[in-house]
Parts: C-alpha cells; sequence; structure tokens
C-alpha cells in the first residue's frame, strides 16, 4: 500500500494533559505512523459536555502505510495502554485520538468515517489543523482547512497554550 498522508486530532482534559499529548505523539512510531508535523498546543473549552475541565488539543500530520481501520484499532491501542477510559460520552479523557483525514481517501463504515464527520463544526480540531495544515482539502466538502475555520459555526474558546 503506498503512503498517506494522515491528520489527527489528539486530546487530554485528566491529569498532566501536556505529558499526555507527548507521551501519544510519541507511541505514533510504534503504531506506523511517522510524524511530520504537530501544532501547537491549545486551551480549548469543552463543546458537548460543558461540565468538565478544559482540554489540551493538538494536531498531529503524518505519514503511514497502515490501512485506515488498523490505524484506528493502533490508535484505540495507545488510548487503552495509556489508562483512558470513555466512561461518559464526550466526557473527561486522559486521551483521546481521532482520524480526522487519511489521504484524500472517503471511508464510512459503524467503526470509522473519514473525513471526522464533526470537524468542521469544531474550532478545537480546526484551529490546530489550520496551523499546520490549512490548505488540506475536505474530500467531501470540497473546502480548505482555513476555508473551514472561517465558516464553523462554532464560536467556543480555543487559545494556544503557553
Amino acid at each position: 500500500m503506498a503512503e498517506k498522508t494522515v491528520y489527527l486530532s489528539l486530546g487530554s482534559n485528566v491529569g498532566d494533559r501536556e505529558v499526555n499529548l507527548r507521551a501519544a505523539i510519541a507511541a505514533l512510531g510504534d503504531a506506523g505512523v511517522g510524524v511530520t508535523r504537530v501544532s501547537s498546543f491549545f486551551e480549548t473549552e469543552p463543546v458537548d459536555f460543558p461540565e468538565q475541565a478544559w482540554f489540551l488539543n493538538c494536531a498531529v500530520e503524518g505519514d503511514t502505510d497502515v490501512p485506515a481501520m488498523e490505524l484506528l484499532r493502533a490508535l484505540r491501542g495507545i488510548e487503552l495502554r495509556m489508562g483512558s477510559k470513555k466512561l461518559v460520552a464526550k466526557g473527561p479523557r486522559l486521551i483521546d485520538m481521532d482520524i480526522l483525514l487519511y489521504g484524500s481517501e472517503t471511508i464510512d463504515t459503524p467503526e470509522l468515517q473519514v473525513p471526522h464527520p464533526r470537524m468542521h463544526l469544531r474550532r478545537f480540531v480546526l484551529v490546530p489543523l489550520a496551523e499546520i495544515a490549512a490548505e488540506a482539502v475536505h474530500p467531501s466538502l470540497q473546502r480548505t482547512v482555513k476555508q473551514l475555520l472561517v465558516e464553523t459555526p462554532d464560536r467556543s474558546t480555543v487559545r494556544q497554550a503557553g
């Protein structure tokens, strides 16, 4: 299989969020992802379940020849090994890793939807992604990440961590 450029969203709001993100990024090599770029870390307001701590989020660009479903399983494995438990849907996470874009592919299975079905509605995804891939094109919407960020109805707070 030819190598694909993959874009991932990572988030944490439990424990030492920065340590969690850095550990997850470091583990991507074991999942078959050669990390090429990482965005800044951003403090982000919780969106779907507001009664929780703010998240630290980032976007990662990488190259992989791992099939998308296998990559999803590898990401879930990293989450489990790090101790992440999804006890409440959209709730607190030690680490959460999502595939946003996988080359120019569109995937729609019960386990995996790529492009991520809500990425265009989430500033906590789009702001970090725009920092490293503003011109990447959403294959279904045919809009760049930069365009999606301008057009998103989401007005939640996203600020660079410092």
